[in-house]
């Protein structure tokens, strides 16, 4: 065995390289209306409460100013009210419990430790529940932390106001420009999938990125479309075009495993004449699209593209929209997806661990924080509130870039607060601050905390005057609550994550199992799910897998033993995706004229993956060469689902049996 390099000795382990590589900022462009609304939205109440002789209340606005700034990323304008007027409710409630129990001792842990349990439970639902439980938590921890001043109904109805003032900013242009966002996400959608075919049949490396990037922006844009068609439906011609023109689109998404798996890139023509398309939509424009696309004899997978393209076009050309070929359905009454999110939250292990996680976290900052007698503040709660968000990724990795980003933050405030008088000159101070915070949090969240760090700590001197012998504190309080999130957060929770990761996969390979039995088989065979249902289950099925990946990915940052696990279970994730496309590519060929395959031929294939989905829950299985396993029989070599059993025999040749060598 060849011996161990002195340089490979020292290098660092994989799992602290790729932590620390989330300090490179991201590429991502700058949201300059976003820019914008921070630097007016959080400026203008400050300097409101400057006017009227009370600062202490422009500071308090100017804060639930900054909580709209952090939940203003929605590119829909229906969805920024969802993004930012539902979390100010919740916030609204936080600081109301928060300031009630203000220097109450255990009643003050208590109910701001429940509060932390609530949060993490509900930041499972979705994305506006995450940033409504952060609010929640956010704003009860400073309520609690901070004297406010008037009334305790005051400052709610303050931080609010600031909120929904960003609000407002944010939907000046909803007049002149409705219906815009959800036009130029689907057009974007047809770009990605015009990258996509420009890569089928080529590296398959840049094929899987790409057909993750197309996957994002359908998750996109069917999520801004059906936002606007839970209330539209049926009356707003221009929503329902463009349903079907992001309808017409998954033909095509589904032709493209199948030209991939063909080994022959396309005609370059081929997706210039997509980009053609999504240049029309983008527009606007009804009508037909000269396409230019080949002529000539075609295979089953150039076939199946060229006829997908052109099936799309016809619905773009038609001006006429009153026929959608609708099989994803119409949402649910909110009522009816309220009450699914709740059961859903009650009942879900996972949701509990979050919020029990979280809860004992929050618990020991504020017991800190209220009981002992050591000068503490709110902002080691606070610190906690931000790293151990579940939903937002590694523990560990926002533990290290939360320290980082302070530190950087407090050099800058360090220098706004020694050498800026309180006063007017706050007010300029904050225009230029507060843009800084929709710039760099793209970046990474090292760079957001960064960029929130000077601006909380200028405010909370308008509250408490403590000026530039705040900086030194807020330092020990950020280490602090790192270390209480690294140990009570994460320490302690070892095998929460390795189970997060392996029943995420597992449900996966169940779900991808049922898909395999069912796609094959006859729609006229009763009990088989019709077109429509088969459609939204591969829709949810590519969702869940992208889910999947983004959950990986954050795993592979984590120490022992979650990050190396979750490192040898990654080829796993792919191999399961590459079935899921020789799926969809195999029932192309076959509406293409493939014969249909035996209904046992794809039980078996199916008995597979449910197998191994079973065995992943059990823990029965490691990632690694699988010595003894029984092969599949082989299959015909002419049948339509042989290249879907070479890629199931590759995933299962994966998973080694936990006992195994």
């Amino acid at each position: 065995m060849p011996r161990e390099s002195p340089a490979a000795r020292l290098a660092p382990p994989e799992w602290l390289v790729r932590s620390l590589g989330s300090l490179k900022p991201q590429a991502a462009p700058v949201p300059w209306p976003a820019v914008a609304r921070a630097a007016v939205g959080m400026a203008l109440p400050l300097a409101l409460g400057l006017a009227a002789g009370y600062p202490a209340y422009g500071a308090i606005a100017a804060m639930g100013a900054l909580s709209g700034v952090i939940g203003d990323t929605a590119t829909s304008y229906r969805m920024r009210v969802y993004n930012i007027a539902v979390p100010q409710c919740f916030g609204a409630v936080g600081v109301t419990l928060g300031t009630l129990v203000y220097g109450h001792g255990w009643l003050a842990v208590a109910v701001v430790t429940a509060i932390a349990l609530v949060s993490g439970m509900i930041s499972t639902i979705g994305a506006v529940a995450s940033v409504s439980g952060l609010l929640l938590l956010l704003n009860s921890v400073v309520g609690a932390g901070l004297p406010m001043p008037g009334d305790w109904w005051l400052a709610p109805l303050l931080m609010t106001g600031g909120g929904l003032l960003v609000l407002v900013l944010a939907l000046l242009a909803w007049p002149l420009r409705s219906g815009v966002p959800e036009r130029a996400a689907v057009a974007g959608t047809y770009r990605t999938v015009a990258d996509l075919l420009e890569r089928a049949g080529a590296d398959s490396d840049a094929y899987a990125a790409a057909r993750q990037d197309v996957t994002h922006s359908l998750n996109q844009a069917y999520d801004l479309v059906l936002a606007r068609r839970a209330r539209d439906h049926g009356r707003n011609r221009d929503l329902v075009r463009l349903l079907a023109q992001l309808n017409a689109l998954i033909p095509v998404v589904e032709a493209a495993p199948a030209a991939h798996q063909h080994g022959r890139p396309l005609p370059a023509e081929v997706p210039a004449a997509v980009r053609a398309l999504a240049a029309a939509v983008e527009r606007g424009a009804t009508g037909p699209v000269d396409l230019r696309l080949p002529e000539g004899p075609r295979g089953h997978a150039a076939q199946a593209v060229d006829s997908s393209v052109r099936y799309a076009a016809e619905i773009l050309a038609d001006t006429d929209p009153g026929n959608v070929d609708d099989r994803l359905g119409r949402p649910a009454a909110l009522r009816e997806r309220a009450r699914r999110a709740a059961r859903n939250v009650l009942l879900s292990a996972a949701s509990w661990r979050y919020g029990l996680r979280l809860a004992l976290c929050i618990g020991i900052a504020q017991a800190l924080v209220s009981l002992i007698e050591v000068p503490r503040s709110y902002w080691v709660a606070l610190t906690i509130t931000f790293v151990m968000k579940p939903d937002f990724g590694s523990v560990f990795s926002r533990a290290v870039l939360r320290a980082l980003g302070t530190a950087a933050g407090l050099v800058l405030a360090a220098a706004v607060l020694s050498q800026v008088p309180r006063g007017w000159w706050d007010v300029p101070v904050l225009f230029v601050l507060a843009p800084l915070i929709p710039a760099l949090t793209p970046r990474g969240y090292g760079y957001q905390t960064a960029a929130i760090t000077p601006v909380i700590l200028l405010l909370s001197d308008v509250l408490n005057h403590q000026g530039a012998a705040l900086l030194a504190p807020r330092l020990y309080d950020s280490l602090i609550g790192c270390g209480i999130a690294l140990v009570a957060g994460y320490l302690l929770w070892p095998e929460s994550w390795g189970t997060r990761i392996g029943d995420r996969l597992a449900d996966a390979v169940a779900d991808t199992a049922r898909y395999v039995e069912c796609a094959f088989l006859d729609p006229a065979t009763p009990g088989v799910p019709d077109p429509a249902a088969r459609a939204r289950m591969r829709r949810r099925l590519y969702r869940d897998l992208s889910v999947v990946r983004t959950e990986f990915q954050r795993a592979l940052t984590e120490p022992p033993p979650v990050g190396p696990r979750a490192a040898a279970w990654w080829p796993l994730v792919v191999a399961l995706e590459r079935v899921v496309d020789a799926t969809t590519a195999a029932r192309v060929r076959i509406r293409h004229g493939a014969p249909r395959p035996e209904p046992s031929e794809s039980k078996e294939l199916a008995l597979e993956l449910e197998q191994l989905a079973e065995d992943l829950r059990e823990s029965k299985v490691r990632v690694g060469a699988r010595a003894g396993a029984e092969p599949l029989p082989p299959a015909d070599g002419d049948s339509v689902l042989t290249p879907l059993r070479q890629e199931v025999l590759a995933a299962r040749a994966l998973a080694a049996p936990a006992s195994g060598p």
